[in-house]
């Protein structure tokens, strides 16, 4: 006989935010860029450029996901700079990177 371990169970409304969170995190361009913030702080122009992408669809893709609280977003004269807010970030990010490496 199988023992099976004992989970928590999620209620409806955090499995519901958390389908809708990593949904918004399911995107080429967005996981790149929290790669990048793992490694420090960037501005929209930074990551743009690093995810090979316009400015604007960096600022758009950076604004969903500060809205699932993924990210800080700190104002310095006419930049914009982004960090990680969310620490398990981390721990997603070394899931990905341990099942799609290379």
């Amino acid at each position: 006989m199988k023992i099976k371990k004992a989970r928590p169970q999620l209620s409806p409304e955090s499995l519901n935010q958390a389908a809708e969170c990593l949904k918004t995190l399911a995107h080429p361009a967005r996981i790149k860029m929290v790669q990048l913030l793992l490694t420090g702080r960037y501005s929209v122009g930074e990551l743009a450029e690093e995810c090979g992408i316009a400015s604007n669809l960096a600022s758009e893709h950076l604004r969903l996901m500060e809205r699932c609280g993924f990210f800080h977003r700190e104002k310095e004269g006419k930049f914009t700079y982004y960090s990680i807010a969310e620490p398990h970030l981390e721990k997603l990010m070394a899931c990905i990177e341990g099942r799609f490496g290379n």
